[in-house]
């Protein structure tokens, strides 16, 4: 007979706490933030610890104003797990009030208003970066070029660009957009995919390097699942929902249609399947719901970029969801054993 190591009585194991399971997000976002910076610039890593210092700031603000001690909520690592995610949304060198903004909104109105930390219906993050996507539209579109594709901002050019709003003016790539926004312009204009990958604008936006850069976050993404700091099922959703999805039409028209795999590697879809569909207190919380949940954000990312305002939609398929979330737990409280 085999037998297995146990612990004294109760030999329930002891629930991660809050604090450890932040850290670890933060841990598993490592191998992505790295990759966006190899191809980006240290401006990634500056937008990060920018939108950390601003969420820690205002969390310290919104904690005095509802009578709540700072301790432990300060220190518990949601309000930066929260500036991490809105941080890799934003261009490298966005100017610094974009993630000021960002966090105001993301905290103040997505978490704290709701009575704070495992009460938001919303993801913070997602609240944050669609009030500044949706305020400041072109500052969110001046990417610069990708590594290979271009010259990539320094340190120093960075913190110049971000604090102070001047760019060496031979970085033509402030209004270069990312490839996703390319196809999506190009073929709202009439072009097929075959133009549009010949166009000069498509070949010199490092379409690469979203998909190393999506690989990176899967890695972290992966251990996160591992580990069951997050539930499998929802990422397994969004990404199968997406290549199942986008399959027909590809077959369908490929001239027209981007092939499944070229929407997993653009934007940030693997982001938001591991690191933000994810989310425990904004998602769906049954075992059936989270499929649900994870379908209807591929569903909604797919119809956006085809035919939304915004090339990517991510957050607000997201947020759209979240608003469902609770309806499709309703409908999916599994059944009681015995009946």
């Amino acid at each position: 007979m085999r037998t297995f190591p146990t612990a004294h009585a109760p030999h329930r194991p002891h629930a991660r706490s809050v604090r450890t399971v932040m850290w670890l997000v933060c841990a598993a976002l490592v191998p992505g933030t790295l990759a966006q910076a190899l191809f980006f610039g240290a401006g990634v890593v500056v937008q990060v610890l920018l939108a950390v210092a601003f969420a820690l700031a205002v969390e310290a603000l919104c904690l005095r104003l509802r009578g709540v001690p700072l301790q432990p909520f300060l220190g518990d690592g949601s309000a930066v797990v929260t500036a991490w995610l809105f941080a890799l949304c934003l261009p490298p060198l966005a100017p610094w009030w974009i993630a000021a903004a960002g966090m105001l909104a993301a905290l103040g109105l997505g978490k704290h208003a709701f009575g704070g930390l495992g009460h938001n219906p919303f993801n913070p993050a997602m609240v944050g970066y669609a009030l500044v996507l949706l305020g400041w539209p072109l500052d969110l579109a001046r990417w610069p070029p990708a590594r290979g594709a271009g010259e990539v901002p320094g340190l120093a050019d960075a913190l110049r660009t971000i604090f102070t709003g001047t760019a060496d003016a031979g970085w033509d790539a402030l209004t270069r957009a990312t490839p996703l926004a390319v196809q999506h312009d190009l073929a709202a204009a009439g072009r097929t995919l075959a133009e549009i990958r010949a166009d000069v604008a498509w070949t010199t936006a490092g379409a690469p390097a979203w998909g190393w850069i999506a690989a990176a976050f899967a890695l972290g993404g992966i251990a996160l699942c591992l580990l069951r700091i997050v539930d499998w099922r929802t990422p397994a959703a969004v990404l199968l929902g997406v290549l199942v999805l986008a399959l027909p039409p590809w077959l369908f028209d490929s001239g027209v249609h981007p092939p499944p795999l070229q929407h997993l590697a653009s934007g940030g879809l693997v982001l938001c399947a591991f690191f933000i569909a994810s989310d425990p207190v904004s998602g769906a919380g049954t075992p059936r719901g989270r499929w649900l949940f994870g379908i209807g954000v591929a569903a909604l990312v797919l119809a956006l970029r085809a035919w939304g305002r915004f090339p990517d939609g991510i957050a607000f398929a997201i947020l759209a969801m979240n608003a469902l979330a609770p309806l499709i737990d309703r409908h999916t409280v599994p059944r009681v054993f015995g009946r």
